[in-house]
């Protein structure tokens, strides 16, 4: 497929963080973009505000006719869409090109220096900051990035096509339709075994994305993987290393080791050794383009975040508010490290709204020990994404686990009223589901009552 023949792209789940990357990025290049979504949100209201044609009922009637011409036009799905869906069905059956969203963007990077972000946890972080160390040295490139970079104020950069910045995404395989020149892979722990049914094959799966790199591709790994790569990590032998850690008003300070040299008196301020190790292999790849050492510790110094990744919604001395995508044991956890780390002795509330029935019902012991590390824990109801419900499998089930005095659930109509009974310290809302909705609203009343 070449791109330069499609002028019309049709989204199917337009809504969804990559996908609406892509439109921005088809958008860009001035073909004529619109989609279908399940339902409206801050993003489709962006994409809308482009120009960008999006409709929320399942019909053909709705698609404008311009899109309809199978010889010119690209259909774009995302794997949360069920098979059963008529427009797909329709494109399927008519002739169209149609591609997930991973294929599309292996051929729009394909011609580019890509640098592919892989792992369970970390991708959208590190993919954010490795996009803003190459926009801060002047590199010409484009990011499709999962989350919106605080920096850039949206999910997509485009200052050039020379470079490309990708998250390599395990789900489903898709990281197998990109080859990229320079990756990493954060981390391995077990997750989607909806996909891949045991550890073991996901391991192997991100073995596999590792051989998928270009023949003289670099591949960096956080130490005590089980692969092969140029290591990095905090404390350690890695060939790129953090050294003499200090925190400073919540700022890190410290000298990063690479191969070659040692920068000292280096600076970060995203709480969290994961986001520490996250900063840290981005400074690594974007050593790969070419860029300055001197650039690029003035960066990191400058990242800003990404939102719902340890965003700060509240920082006052009367309490914090902290907004989180963690919807993994795992992910949980480096949240409570962060959070012990910057704000030991504080009364924490965590409040949790599990994400898919079947990663609840896979992790749950995991999930139970995670959350009982808590001071006070509400859970809301398991958010359902793609999938239908599993009998047994709710957040009650999941509460009787948590080895915790101070835990309920809670309805989200009833949820500041909670919180505000339970006046935290500390407060952090976490989940992958519908809750970074109410984060807004939360923000709204905690400010008022303080």
């Amino acid at each position: 497929m070449n791109i330069k023949d499609i002028h019309n792209v049709y989204f199917i789940g337009i809504g969804g963080i990559g996908m609406s990357a892509l439109a921005r990025y088809f958008k860009f290049i001035d073909k004529n973009v619109a989609g279908y979504d399940k339902t409206p949100t801050p993003l489709t209201e962006e994409l809308a505000e482009m120009g960008i044609d999006i409709h929320y009922v399942d019909d053909i009637k709705a698609i404008e006719s311009v899109f309809m011409n199978s010889r010119n036009t690209l259909v774009v799905y995302t794997p949360a869409v069920p098979k059963s869906h008529s427009e797909y069905q329709y494109f399927e059956q008519h002739g169209f090109e149609v591609k997930k969203r991973s294929e599309v963007l292996g051929i729009v990077t394909k011609d580019s220096f890509c640098f592919a972000v892989a792992g369970t946890h970390g991708k959208t972080t590190t993919s954010s900051i490795l996009a803003h160390l190459l926009n801060e040295t002047g590199t010409p490139l484009t990011a499709f990035l999962g989350g919106i970079s605080e920096d850039f104020n949206s999910n997509f950069l485009f200052k050039g096509d020379a470079f490309s910045v990708v998250e390599a995404d395990e789900y489903d395989r898709s990281f197998l339709r990109l080859y990229p020149n320079v990756a990493c892979i954060t981390s391995m722990d077990a997750d989607h075994l909806d996909i891949y049914g045991t550890d073991d094959e996901l391991v192997k799966s991100f073995k596999e994305f590792a051989n998928k790199l270009q023949p003289d591709g670099k591949l960096f790994i956080r130490n005590g993987l089980p692969l092969q790569g140029i290591t990095y990590g905090i404390e350690d032998d890695s060939d790129f290393c953090i050294q003499n850690l200090e925190i400073e008003k919540g700022t890190y300070i410290f000298d990063l080791c690479t191969p070659k040299t040692t920068l000292k008196g280096v600076r970060f301020n995203k709480p969290g050794k994961h986001n520490l190790l996250n900063g840290l292999v981005a400074f690594a790849m974007a050593i790969e383009a070419g860029s300055p050492l001197d650039h690029l510790v003035k960066g990191l110094e400058t990242f800003k975040g990404v939102e719902r990744r340890f965003s700060y919604m509240i920082k006052n001395d009367n309490l914090v508010f902290i907004d989180d995508y963690a919807h993994h044991p795992t992910e949980i956890n480096a949240v409570f490290d962060a959070i012990s780390e910057m704000y030991p002795n504080k009364k924490v509330l965590a409040v949790f709204q599990p994400h898919l029935f079947s990663r609840t019902r896979d992790f749950a012991g995991a999930f139970a020990k995670s959350l009982s590390n808590f001071d006070s824990v509400v859970l809301l109801d398991i958010y359902p994404a793609r999938e239908e419900p599993i009998e047994g499998i709710t957040s009650s089930w999941l509460l009787d686990m948590i080895d915790n005095p101070n835990k309920k659930i809670v309805d989200k109509s009833n949820l500041i009223h909670e919180i505000k009974a339970q006046a935290p310290d500390v407060l952090v809302t976490m989940g992958a589901g519908d809750i970074g909705l109410e984060v807004s609203k939360i923000k709204k009343e905690l400010e008022h009552a303080n």
